[in-house]
């Protein structure tokens, strides 16, 4: 089934599947992964980059997504394209000489997703094609709120707010839990377990987390109000609409 992410911004892996080129990768970076596959696909011609062009068929196989905007993935694109260049990367090892450069690359993406500031991203790791899937080492695991998953992927570009829906209506005027002042639209976050109706500042949302962390960005923590242990990944994913199905699930640990 393939999944829908609204605000889609994703840095993917071509792996080459001709004869000639077979076993190359590509890394880039993409808004649309559907849209991007047939444009490498098609050559430089039709928007693919000029390092695939007439080199194909290619094959996105995986494709790392959750990024908060394009310049944060466009950073992570560009490291993981020069792991040599990058200050954060230099403890990784060089690519050993009978190593496959698709298993270097999966290498070096295992010790990105462990390194900051990338770690600290609610990013979702999907693998597009499970016969090119494989298993990170029990060393090199990427932190335990970026999930594994397997299936293909449809962005959804939202569409600008027009003047009208930017008004606030005065009968949806929302009160933090945590400050008690009033919430904006674009300012609200809410707690994913169905059973809670806790309404606060994004900010006060994570300074609450931040009462028992030295994390520069919050990763876990417990709800203010039904104490069910929650990642701040997942309650971002909720406020961007990703994982709509979410509320529907009922195995958060609350802790009364």
């Amino acid at each position: 089934m393939t999944e829908l992410v609204e605000d889609f911004y994703g840095v993917y892996l071509l792996y080459n599947l001709s004869e000639k080129y077979k076993g190359k990768v590509y890394i880039g970076f993409t808004v649309d992964p559907n849209r991007r596959i047939n444009q490498h696909n098609k050559g430089v011609r039709y928007g693919g980059a000029r390092k695939t062009s007439y080199k194909g068929p290619w094959e996105m196989v995986l494709i790392i997504h959750g990024f908060p905007n394009e310049i944060s993935a466009l950073r992570f694109e560009w490291a993981w394209q020069n792991p040599i260049k990058s200050r954060r990367l230099r403890n990784i090892a060089p690519k050993k000489a009978r190593e496959k450069t698709y298993d270097y690359t999966l290498r070096v993406l295992s010790e990105m997703l462990r390194t900051g500031p990338w770690k600290r991203l609610p990013l979702t790791i999907r693998w597009l094609n499970e016969k090119y899937a494989r298993d990170f080492p029990a060393t090199l695991a990427p932190p335990f709120h970026m999930p594994i998953v397997y299936g293909p992927v449809t962005s959804k570009k939202l569409p600008p707010k027009t003047r009208l829906e930017t008004i606030p209506e005065i009968f949806t005027i929302e009160q933090c839990f945590r400050c008690h002042s009033i919430i904006g639209e674009d300012d609200l976050m809410m707690c994913v377990n169905p059973k809670c109706d806790i309404k606060c500042h994004i900010v006060c949302f994570s300074e609450y987390f931040f009462c028992d962390s030295n994390d520069f960005v919050p990763i876990e923590g417990d709800c203010p109000s039904c104490k069910a242990h929650l990642l701040w990944g997942d309650l971002v994913r909720k406020k961007k609409g990703c994982y709509k199905d979410l509320a529907e699930n009922d195995d958060y640990e609350v802790n009364f």
